[in-house]
């Protein structure tokens, strides 16, 4: 079971690694706007992510169509031009995103969960999410990027409990480190 609170702690999360990971910059603030049915969503592709602890395991997925679109923003987000944006680099770009986020996601979660650990990023096709319901979910929520800057994707985030999941964690941070290096 996943407590009310460690679900609203898991959106919240999400949110930030959102902003961190899929935003043109950090000044352009993109919000999770939910999304009722995976149905709604159209995207061709998904990135499968996922972060795993003996008492939960998360599934992020990433879902996008490559378009052109989806090329003039991953394009405009790296400072390229949009001819350079296709194909295997946009695989590619979408995919360091996604592993941006899930990276975000797995650290504000270590906070609580000490054993942790996430995956690489696999893309596949749409037609695999029909088989979400393999996974035994205790808890799915989808939700489409809004706002300037947003990119044009939609992410799914799919909690599996294997235990009672419940932290609390402050609901207010809002601000996003994506991890730089440190050289000592």
């Amino acid at each position: 079971m996943i407590t009310t609170q460690a679900r609203n702690g898991f959106r919240h999360f999400l949110s930030l690694a959102v902003q961190g990971s899929l935003g043109v910059s950090p000044e352009a603030r993109c919000e999770l706007e939910p999304v009722a049915t995976l149905e709604e969503i159209r995207q061709t592709k998904m990135v499968v992510l996922t972060i795993a602890t003996y008492l939960f395991r998360a599934i992020v997925l990433i879902h996008f169509s490559p378009d052109l679109r989806t090329s003039e923003f991953f394009a405009k987000a790296r400072g390229t031009g949009t001819g350079d944006m296709t194909g295997q680099a946009l695989q590619d770009a979408i995919a360091e995103s996604g592993n941006i986020c899930c990276g975000i996601l797995n650290r504000e979660l270590s906070a609580f969960f000490p054993h942790i650990g996430m995956s690489t990023p696999n893309i596949i096709d749409r037609q695999c999410a029909a088989h979400i319901a393999e996974l035994d979910c205790s808890h799915i929520e989808h939700f489409r990027l809004a706002g300037e800057g947003a990119a044009p994707i939609c992410v799914s985030l799919c909690l599996c409990a294997y235990a009672e999941v419940d932290f609390a964690p402050d609901l207010t941070e809002q601000s996003v480190n994506t991890g730089e290096l440190e050289l000592f």
